[in-house]
């Protein structure tokens, strides 16, 4: 049996986790003529927070349990750090500007400039969880999660509150956190695992075959092994057919700017443009030219590469109590998930073969 169990793993690691998109996308529309689209993408949520709680951390805790954590992975923590402050101030830049075209003022103002905020985190447990299955890869992968966790539920969550109550003020309302506890919890959740992993491999030099045994170790690592076609066949389920509509891909590049909506839909191109190109292009041009003179390795390089393509995270939605555009947020993790996953794909494919 542990033979047969430890059989299935390299089917559902590596590039084999790739095609788990298309098999999500294609079983759920074929579902969903049987059930309802809102009965799935309901039941999609609780999957998605069982893969946040459940198989995220535990990959990342044995991934860091079976690695030494030296001074390289210390530094590359250092530089994940840096580059995720980098794409905030980028995005509170480029709201700056573009609101000033716009010349928005007041309510509307704040309104956009948290929204574009919101809007530059990333999808990196999910879709970036496709990067783990890179032997090579998975231990910076696993570190740029981890800090975009924090990034994603505790400090933009944080600016946004003091933003938030600064506004109610005024209106005399009562202001709460309106991030969900479980949200809230879940960087310092993941924080443990990391360190656990960390901590046992500093203390005792050992992986978990020693410490477990091998057929546990098996167990753990067909668990864990699950987490990226279920993370990827997640994201596939949550491309809605419906938003494929030529009317919606004229108005985001702007071919067609009438109707009423025609700033709800500079709001999203500009979002789209910040994700897919300005940010992706500013990124890759520093680190490939670190590359190129040798100062980083292709792992990271192909790390920070291919997290800067990454799309907008669904989860930005749990942060619309806090003032961000609805319809704008919706509609720019639509499309920049459909952009972004196949360049993510492509990405993962050439820097495995030829880095």
């Amino acid at each position: 049996m542990i033979d047969f169990l430890e059989s299935i793993i390299p089917y559902i690691s590596g590039l084999y986790t790739l095609p788990w998109i298309l098999v999500g996308f294609l079983l759920t529309i074929g579902i969903a003529k049987i059930s309802g689209r809102e009965k799935i993408d309901k039941l999609m949520k609780k999957i998605g927070l069982m893969i946040l709680y459940f198989f995220v951390p535990v990959l990342i805790f044995r991934i860091f349990l079976n690695t030494p954590f030296g001074i390289d992975e210390v530094i590359f923590a250092v530089v994940t750090t840096i580059i995720i402050i980098l794409m905030y101030a980028i995005a509170y830049l480029y709201a700056k500007r573009s609101a000033a075209k716009q010349k928005l003022t007041g309510q509307k103002y704040r309104l956009y400039l948290k929204t574009v905020l919101t809007n530059q985190g990333r999808s990196s447990a999910f879709i970036g969880s496709m990067m783990l299955a890179i032997e090579e890869w998975r231990v910076y992968a696993a570190i740029f999660m981890a800090i975009v966790g924090i990034a994603l539920f505790a400090v933009i969550p944080l600016i946004l509150s003091i933003m938030h109550k600064k506004e109610r003020k005024s209106e005399k309302t009562e202001t709460k956190n309106p991030l969900p506890w479980f949200l809230k919890l879940y960087p310092w959740y993941l924080i443990v695992f990391v360190l656990a992993g960390v901590a046992i491999q500093f203390i005792t030099s050992k992986g978990s075959v020693d410490l477990i045994g091998s057929n546990a170790d098996i167990i753990l690592r067909l668990y864990t092994a699950i987490t990226i076609p279920a993370a990827l066949y997640y994201v596939g389920a949550g491309i809605h057919p419906k938003d494929l509509k030529i009317p919606e891909l004229k108005k985001l590049i702007g071919i067609d700017k009438t109707g009423d909506d025609n700033q709800h839909w500079q709001w999203v191109r500009n979002i789209f443009l910040m994700t897919v190109l300005i940010t992706p292009i500013i990124l890759t041009a520093v680190f490939a030219s670190l590359f190129v003179v040798g100062l980083i390795t292709s792992a990271w390089f192909a790390v920070i590469t291919i997290n800067a393509f990454l799309p907008i995270t669904s989860t930005n939605m749990f942060l619309i109590p806090y003032g961000i555009d609805k319809k704008s947020t919706a509609h720019a993790v639509t499309w920049t998930t459909l952009v972004c996953v196949p360049i993510v794909v492509v990405l993962i494919t050439i820097f495995d073969i030829i880095l």
